[in-house]
């Protein structure tokens, strides 16, 4: 019988990065769940990554520390104001400050140094072009040019007993249509963080750039946001 191939999914405990690790066991990988404590003010959301993990079964779920905050440069980092009440619109005009610099490179060189290790050739990364166009780590170009620095990089692709293949499922999805293909999945958003500065407990602001697009995501295609009604409920 031959065995699962095994795939490293980058997990923040967020809607996308959740659908994404949705998608990698429809698809039929061995999932390796992934997540970093570093220095963000919405810590809440590694709470709500664990409860992810251990819903969907993966075998194994990783909380990498590491410390950005040093850095700053963003609100999400550093004594910054989160923005909010902001139009769909001004949320892709320009590079927002919500953008933590090279965070997205930090995360896959950890990711590809586990899927090294695991032996196995596949990262999942829930980036989105279309609702954060403004970040220059989430476009196509992008990835494409990590995963070639990727293979350049490590002794398995050298020797060539490895190929890493980065997939980027969400990437040109709406927010609506992950929504979608997360429910089709049977994802269950309740227990999902997306807010930039939730509350201690986890409620999201429901201003942030990330709880606006949420909103529209689920108003979009007539469905409630199981997360909102958990609040709610409590």
């Amino acid at each position: 019988m031959t065995s699962p191939r095994k795939a490293v999914v980058l997990l923040s405990g967020g809607l996308d990065s959740t659908t994404a690790l949705a998608i990698a066991r429809h698809e039929g990988f061995e999932s390796y769940a992934m997540s970093f404590r570093y220095g963000q003010r919405h810590v809440v959301e590694l709470e709500s990554a664990a409860r992810v993990a251990s819903q969907m079964g993966v075998q194994k779920h990783v909380v990498v520390d590491i410390d950005l905050r040093q850095f700053g440069g963003s609100a999400l980092t550093a004594d910054i104001e989160v923005p909010k009440g902001r139009a769909r619109d001004s949320m892709s005009a320009g590079i927002p400050i919500t953008y933590v610099p090279a965070r997205n490179t930090v995360f896959l060189s950890f990711a590809l140094a586990w899927a090294e290790t695991l032996g196995c050739q596949d990262i999942f990364i829930g980036v989105n072009v279309l609702d954060y166009s403004g970040y220059p780590d989430c476009r196509p170009q992008y990835i494409e040019a990590y995963e070639r620095m990727a293979n350049l990089a490590t002794k398995a692709g050298v020797e060539g007993s490895q190929r890493l293949k980065i997939h980027t499922p969400l990437i040109r999805l709406s927010k609506a249509q992950i929504v979608a293909r997360g429910l089709e999945l049977g994802v269950d958003y309740a227990w999902t963080s997306s807010c930039y500065d939730p509350s201690p407990e986890g409620r999201p602001c429901g201003a942030c750039d990330s709880c606006l697009l949420r909103a529209a995501g689920f108003r979009e295609i007539g469905a409630a946001d199981p997360l909102v009604e958990r609040f709610q409920a409590g």
